[in-house]
């Protein structure tokens, strides 16, 4: 059975880092966020229903890296976004979120969130929106609300990268393995 570890929070945590060090040491593969690909295809300025459009487009990533992840006969998949986070975009940026992204937040089952705090140093790319410490500490306190109040288990990732692969792999043989 595939077993699926997503890695969330606010912008410039290090998620995709977490994703990549976590699949390289388990020996699997990772599931990058597709936004940032559709962003470098259609430009930084995105409307309310390309949200709709980002989202389908996650969840295609995701399955074709579930089904790659078991054809290797694999059992693990970390994932760099999910549902949570177009949720939390969505509200965030429109003050809405379209009903098919909340359909797929109740019906697809995860093992273990993996919550980056942003006490990493910022790092700009042309991609980001958030420089500021106070939307980054806001995201985070949202995206730990939402943490508390699910029933999947969830572990607080912080400090430099080094110690948040430990924190990572303990949550991860913890909730998962």
């Amino acid at each position: 059975m595939l077993k699926k570890v997503v890695v969330i929070g606010p912008e410039s945590t290090g998620k995709s880092t977490l994703c990549q060090m976590l699949a390289e040491h388990y020996g699997t593969l990772w599931c990058p966020e597709y936004a940032r690909q559709w962003l470098l295809d259609h430009g930084r300025h995105y409307t309310y229903p390309d949200l709709l459009s980002i989202a389908q487009g996650q969840l295609a990533l995701e399955d074709a890296h579930s089904q790659q992840v078991f054809a290797s006969g694999q059992s693990l998949l970390f994932l760099d976004t999910d549902m949570q986070v177009m949720k939390v975009w969505c509200e965030y940026v429109f003050n809405d979120c379209h009903t098919w992204i909340l359909n797929r937040l109740a019906e697809r089952p995860y093992d273990l969130y993996l919550l980056c705090r942003p006490d990493l140093p910022w790092v700009q790319d042309e991609l980001r929106e958030y420089p500021d410490e106070r939307p980054r500490q806001e995201l985070y306190h949202i995206y730990r609300e939402m943490m508390t109040e699910q029933r999947v288990p969830w572990a607080d990732i912080s400090g430099d990268y080094n110690q948040r692969f430990q924190l990572a792999v303990q949550a991860v043989q913890q909730w998962v393995l």
